[in-house]
């Protein structure tokens, strides 16, 4: 992969994961529910067997959030590259809502984690999931669009 390829898919993930994560916390706080991933991450996981003191478990969240979307990044990158399929506002709609229902699934899985569950409105958390994925996406397209111009 060459080092432009890279710095792309690096600046998009961040874009789109900042993006994402301001409307999670956006609605969050709209709705007085705890909808905020990086904090989600860190109940889920709060039970895992680590040395982490409680700042580090804090980053954690916020490690591993970022990390997923930097995942979801290289996968529509990968796409793009060895498809027919381009950064569009339609494919990103598209790969949003994938990436949405997705999501859904994974949360769905991490909530079983903890024997004590997060009270969080879960149909409600799932929906604003789908529509923050969609955002995500649509975010990593901007990305691409803006740094293809300058490139």
């Amino acid at each position: 992969m060459e080092t432009m390829e890279v710095v792309q898919i690096a600046i998009a993930a961040a874009a789109g994961t900042s993006v994402m994560t301001a409307f999670s916390y956006l609605a969050s706080e709209s709705f007085g529910r705890l909808w905020k991933e990086p904090v989600l991450l860190n109940l889920v996981t709060a039970k895992a067997k680590t040395d982490f003191s409680p700042k580090r478990k804090s980053v954690f969240g916020w490690i591993i959030h970022y990390a997923i979307g930097l995942a979801f990044v290289l996968c529509y990158h990968l796409i793009w590259k060895y498809s027919d399929a381009r950064p569009t506002w339609a494919c990103g709609l598209f790969f949003g809502a994938g990436s949405g229902l997705l999501g859904i699934c994974s949360w769905s899985f991490l909530f079983r984690l903890p024997a004590e569950k997060p009270k969080i409105g879960i149909r409600q958390y799932y929906l604003q999931l789908f529509i923050a994925h969609i955002f995500f996406a649509l975010a990593v397209v901007a990305a691409y669009k803006l740094l293809l111009q300058l490139y």
